[in-house]
């Protein structure tokens, strides 16, 4: 039986403090399932990162709820948004924003660090195996300047599995890569999804990647069309 790993119940997202309110999201109704991969399109300004912000509880939604993993996020206090973020959410950005100073594996480990459940020995190994899992070993001790714009991106892939999360939120993560790398990071979705049974939301712009998707859903002026 399907299980709810994000609900949207009536989510709107207004910028009240504008001297026009500017509505961002309008009435979002949806559900995603565990283990379920689902790329968010549109037009550009449709609402789309807006609403990833939303999901990833990076923002709060003027009216509605958003339940993650069974949680009612508008019931929790900005403490505990901040602990789900870390233990329930993975965030791919189209930027890697890795940190220049750290190796790649340094990188892989802030989460962990941040988290703060796992000694320094455990860490080290989980981070090493997901290098290791997205053919990384090799690049584990290298700074992202030695790295191909690829390399970084599948860093910051490892770095958003760092504490297991249940899902994988991922905005325009192939924005900055050629084909090659843009398929490369979509089949490394592709297996968190079909191995992990991890949930995976991503934006695209791009419809040849958005139809690898199990399921899109199409925003259009801040709804779902």
């Amino acid at each position: 039986m399907p299980y709810p790993a994000v609900e949207l119940k009536n989510v709107t997202r207004t910028l009240t403090e504008e001297v026009i309110p500017i509505t961002l999201v309008k009435d979002i109704n949806c559900t995603i399932n565990k283990g379920e991969f689902v790329a968010i399109t549109g037009p550009s300004g449709s609402g789309k990162s807006s609403l990833m912000y939303l999901i990833g509880l990076l923002d709060s939604p003027t009216n509605g709820q958003i339940f993650i993993d069974g949680t009612d996020t508008s019931l929790a206090s900005k403490e505990a948004k901040e602990k789900m973020r870390l233990e329930k959410i993975g965030f791919v950005f189209q930027f890697h924003f890795l940190l220049m100073e750290f190796t790649a594996i340094d990188n892989v480990m802030l989460p962990m660090r941040k988290l703060g459940k796992l000694s320094h020995k455990e860490m080290k190994e989980r981070a090493e195996m997901l290098l290791g899992h997205f053919g990384l070993k090799n690049a584990a001790w290298k700074k992202p300047n030695q790295l191909s714009g690829g390399e970084r991106q599948r860093v910051a892939i490892a770095r958003a599995m760092a504490n297991d999360p249940l899902i994988i939120l991922a905005d325009e993560p192939t924005g900055n890569l050629d084909t090659k790398n843009a398929d490369i990071v979509f089949n490394l979705f592709e297996k968190l999804v079909k191995e992990e049974n991890k949930t995976v939301i991503t934006i695209t712009h791009e419809p040849y990647l958005a139809k690898r998707a199990e399921r899109q859903i199409n925003i259009v002026d801040g709804r779902i069309a």
